[in-house]
């Protein structure tokens, strides 16, 4: 039987992480082909490549220097000879290189291929942004979705408590990998787990995805209340109301996903690891203490990367406007709004205190 091939599409911090485990893994599996290609983009690093110095060295010096990285994860820099034997095609890359790496590999790769994101964010739909607005008749579509759609091949996601850092260092750490179709699921769990990284599977793609992108908006508004010098009470009533209309989103704009899904490493536990310590909250905080936009914020503290709090709150308000939406969820309609500038961060304090009270019951809206 042909041994399954495996690839990684990204070779940053977290993806040369997650390399390791795969090729460790990939060695130690009889089913598995022992190579794992690993796309690394073409750069140089203290006047040599850095593939080169990958291949030769088995150390990622830009992005991991700490970690010693097994001889079998091998660095490409040409991205269709990365994955066009592969099997199983791993992405993990900034999000606004999925469209144009997804074209290049179309027709290039297995039609039997699976793909796995890895990808924090999401695709804005067409119309596309506009000076800084999306068009009306945007939205989000997942990162999951864009592979889907472009490489016409399955796509499973992994989310979770899961830092780099983290995982390098061997510390335990938590993922789901949300699937579409369960009939792989011991396979990939297999591939990826580890004694100390423990990857849970469950059947509910989307809302693994999108637990992923709203917590960046929740962090962000754990952040403006730092700044703003609250107590830990505020903070949790936020993150309160914050989770009761998250509840409440995947059920208007992805029914039929899981209540349970939210009890998972993808869910709640990664919203509350992000609030306490993120990009986002850190973005958060230094907006309520001052009066500089967040692009101004971001050159300043984040060398000028977009940080997806923000950029969630806007997609987030959008699809909420064009269903005229804004009442039923306060909290993220105030957030966009404090990000735009046009009321005061305090303006947060008067939404949670007044926030209706509400009787919830999400058993009844997902499925068990």
């Amino acid at each position: 039987m042909e041994k399954i091939h495996v690839c990684i599409i990204g070779s940053g911090n977290l993806g040369t992480a997650l390399g390791k485990i795969l090729a460790e893994n990939a060695a130690a599996l009889s089913d598995f082909e022992e190579r794992v290609n690993m796309f690394v983009y073409d750069e140089l690093f203290d006047g040599i490549r850095l593939s080169d110095l990958i291949n030769s060295h088995h150390i990622n010096e830009k992005y991991l220097p700490q970690i010693q990285l097994p001889d079998n994860l091998v660095a490409c820099t040409d991205l269709v000879e990365t994955a066009k034997y592969a099997d199983i095609i791993v992405f993990v890359m900034p999000k606004q290189f999925i469209e144009d790496f997804c074209k290049t590999l179309l027709g290039k790769i297995k039609p039997n291929a699976m793909a796995i994101s890895v990808i924090k964010g999401f695709v804005l739909n067409e119309g596309d942004d506009n000076g800084g607005e999306v068009a009306s008749g945007s939205g989000i579509q997942l990162i999951s979705q864009t592979i889907m759609k472009y490489l016409k091949i399955p796509c499973a996601v992994l989310m979770g408590v899961n830092l780099a850092s983290e995982l390098t260092l061997n510390r335990y750490c938590e993922a789901t990998l949300g699937c579409r179709d369960m009939k792989h699921s011991k396979m990939l769990k297999d591939l990826f787990s580890t004694p100390n990284f423990r990857v849970i599977v469950i059947d509910d793609a989307d809302a693994v995805e999108v637990c992923g992108y709203l917590k960046h908006l929740i962090a962000f508004a754990s952040g403006i209340l730092d700044g703003l010098q609250k107590n830990e009470n505020t903070k949790s009533a936020c993150l309160r109301f914050a989770l009761i209309e998250m509840l409440r989103f995947i059920d208007v704009f992805y029914p039929g996903c899981k209540l349970s899904t939210l009890f998972e490493s993808c869910g709640i536990a990664d919203v509350l690891t992000v609030c306490a310590g993120s990009r986002n909250r850190r973005l958060g905080e230094a907006f309520a203490k001052s009066d500089r936009s967040i692009e101004q914020l971001e050159t300043s503290l984040m060398g000028g990367e977009q940080v997806l709090g923000p950029l969630t709150a806007n997609a987030v308000y959008l699809m909420l406007q064009q269903k005229g939406l804004q009442e039923r969820f306060p909290l993220f309609t105030i957030i966009h709004r404090i990000c735009k500038r046009e009321v005061k961060p305090e303006e947060l304090l008067h939404c949670i205190a007044t926030m209706p009270n509400i009787i919830y019951h999400p058993t009844q809206i997902f499925p068990l």
